[in-house]
């Protein structure tokens, strides 16, 4: 069997979705293993079963874990026992989140090493059935990671995200993550589902940047049946982010079961309004009113690092 070989850069969030513990261990254990012969700290909040079979793994490379603990490189932490500081009946608790894990992990970047962290809590979120405080969780990680360099290496049973019924909050997780550690759950499940992402910087060009990625997309796809309607829509969307939120965005375009998903997150987390079409007067409050005239379906999903504005085309 061949090693996987997990190597990150500071400020990498990468996610992993595991058929059996066995490969989870391997992963993990890499990625550790590699941190920790650099003279890097290591944070790890899991389970006490797989912190144990980290630490073995570790061990079995040659890793001197002991050592590692005494001289503080190496911490363990109960993903449940965290989790539960944090989760309200709201969901989490993003101050609480950043006064113990970001607490957590600041006090690790003292020593002047570089920390890279692993969390399961996602994970035990969503299979408890609490997908939102899962997806939720992900954005504090990574509003924590704008803050602090560290890597972060998230993983879930591939059983539990797999299935339909789940599709659009895994591509929201998958979303929310730099890279996927080993074969992507699509060779296994949406196997229908195609899926591109780009991420833009705020400014005046970038709403014609997206649409001209969109439309490149849609050709490559042989989706020319909906380019039209579809670069209205992300024309629009990302003008709004550009001139209401004034913040970078990622614009994603999915395809399964022949309905295409166009959707642009930035950093604001208020929702936009469609206004009543007597209420809008000259340019300003019609862009909305073209995305629902246009798709079959749009929402808007609020997010802990902003909002997602998604419209579908069959």
């Amino acid at each position: 069997m061949v090693e996987p070989q997990v190597r990150v850069e500071p400020g990498d969030h990468i996610v992993q979705f595991y058929e059996t513990d066995d490969d989870l261990t391997r992963a993990v254990s890499s990625y550790l293993g590699e941190g920790l012969r650099a003279d890097e700290t290591a944070i790890v909040v899991a389970t006490e079963a797989h912190a144990d079979a980290f630490t073995a793994a570790l061990d079995a490379r040659g890793v001197n874990v002991a050592e590692a603990r005494d001289r503080g490189a190496f911490v363990t932490l109960d993903a449940s026992l965290i989790l539960s500081s944090l989760l309200t009946d709201a969901g989490i608790d993003a101050g609480a989140f950043d006064d113990i894990v970001g607490g957590i992990v600041r006090h690790a970047g003292r020593s002047g090493r570089r920390v890279r962290a692993y969390g399961e809590m996602v994970a035990l979120l969503w299979d408890d059935g609490n997908v939102a405080a899962a997806i939720e969780l992900e954005s504090l990680w990574n509003d924590l990671g704008r803050q602090v360099p560290f890597s972060l290496f998230c993983a879930y049973p591939a059983q539990s995200v797999a299935g339909e019924d789940q599709a659009d909050a895994f591509h929201q997780v998958c979303h929310l993550h730099s890279a996927i550690v080993g074969p992507s759950i699509s060779n296994y499940s949406f196997e229908d589902r195609t899926e591109e992402a780009r991420p833009f910087a705020n400014g005046p060009r970038a709403p014609r940047a997206a649409r001209r990625f969109l439309v490149e997309t849609l050709e490559q796809w042989g989706r020319g049946d909906i380019v039209d309607a579809a670069a209205v829509v992300v024309t629009e969307l990302a003008t709004n982010s550009v001139v209401h939120t004034h913040s970078d965005f990622v614009v994603a375009v999915s395809s399964a079961s022949g309905r295409v998903r166009v959707a642009v997150r930035d950093a604001s987390p208020i929702a936009p309004i469609l206004r009543d079409t007597a209420a809008t007067t000259g340019t300003s409050g019609r862009g909305l009113l073209l995305v629902s005239a246009l798709a079959h379906r749009w929402g808007t999903q609020v997010i802990s690092a902003g909002k997602i504005v998604w419209a579908e085309f069959d």
